[in-house]
């Protein structure tokens, strides 16, 4: 039972029953038609009720109801889910609740979390809102995580395999209009490269 919901990094989101999966092939089968250039990175296993919150690199968010994406077949492209600025490029999508956080690091080791209640919802398709400030001091956003209190802890990873993990309580609560404080001290010419 439930959906597949699908989101590429330039924001194309798709959802599909899972039970279209039910016989995959040995050479496999298509999931979703993608555009030139574009890549299918996130999936979320949903029921067709939850929150979405997609997150760009520039620090745009968007949070909407899983039922703004209508179910598709397995060989369609799906439908907008963020509309992305010049330059901009979705870094992660997540299924999101109320009492949750959302966890932001940029390349150059700023991060914060802000609560999801902060993110007003919208209807898909959108530019969306601030997440968090975005300059030359911080660099691009390169990661997000939803974390809850049972999923409560971060791992951060550098380019030259540098790793820091962090509990909830390390992490600062601030305003979507922030860019954040240094989470992860790092090397001359190093940048934090991903999140788990």
């Amino acid at each position: 039972n439930g959906y597949m919901l699908m989101c590429t990094v330039r924001g194309v989101v798709k959802k599909t029953a899972v039970e279209a999966y039910a016989n995959v092939r040995t050479s496999g089968m298509i999931a979703i038609n993608l555009d030139e250039g574009d890549e299918l990175r996130w999936i979320q296993l949903t029921s067709g009720d939850h929150e979405v919150v997609i997150s760009t690199s520039e620090g745009q968010a968007i949070r909407f109801a899983e039922g703004d994406v209508r179910a598709m077949g397995r060989v369609s492209r799906g439908v907008r889910g963020i509309r992305l600025r010049k330059d901009d490029q979705v870094i992660g999508m997540d299924v999101v609740q109320s009492d949750s956080s959302i966890f932001v690091i940029s390349k150059h080791g700023y991060g914060k979390r802000t609560k999801v209640s902060q993110f007003t919802p919208h209807t898909r398709g959108g530019v969306g809102i601030r997440s968090a400030v975005v300059n030359s001091k911080t660099g691009k956003l390169i990661g997000v995580a939803t974390l809850t209190d049972e999923c409560n802890e971060v791992i951060v990873i550098s380019q030259q395999g540098q790793t820091i993990r962090l509990g909830l309580k390390d992490i600062p609560e601030l305003g979507r209009a922030t860019q954040g404080v240094r989470i992860m001290r790092l090397k001359e010419a190093d940048e934090v490269v991903s999140i788990a």
